[in-house]
């Protein structure tokens, strides 16, 4: 089975220089935990809820908690927080392959990517689940 028959098409992006708190309004508001980093429209970051939790976590424990530290904190932007470089695969990459990776890389999600550097989709854990729910049912 192919990637392209159980992707999610519709992906959220966000620029390098969105702010932390835009970010967060924005996976407050939809049911993705994904959110793809583009500059110049081509592919440059990822940034997952839990990436904002872990963040969160490393900077709180870094700074005394104060008024000051949460503005500071608001302030910060995509490409502070994002995954460099992430790794993707195209659409015509076998399922099986695609979980090998995401389990080598210890990842949960996977852009897709033309050969051109155009974004096509995203592969996550859940769309690899829901894929096989059918089967499961039988």
């Amino acid at each position: 089975m192919k990637v392209l028959s159980v992707m999610t098409e519709k992906v959220l992006k966000v620029r390098m220089d969105d702010s932390l708190e835009t970010i967060r309004d924005i996976l407050e508001t939809v049911p993705f935990h994904h959110l793809l980093v583009v500059q110049d429209n081509k592919l440059v970051g990822i940034i997952s809820d839990r990436d904002i939790l872990k963040f969160l976590d490393q900077f709180l424990q870094s700074n005394a908690v104060n008024r000051d530290a949460v503005v500071s904190l608001e302030s910060k932007k995509a490409h502070q927080i994002m995954t460099h470089h992430p790794i993707t695969i195209d659409k015509d990459t076998n399922v099986e392959l695609a979980v090998k990776i995401m389990l080598r890389n210890n990842i949960s999600a996977l852009p897709i990517v033309s050969s051109e550097g155009c974004i096509q989709g995203i592969l996550t854990w859940r769309d690899i689940l829901r894929s096989y729910m059918p089967a499961l049912k039988q």
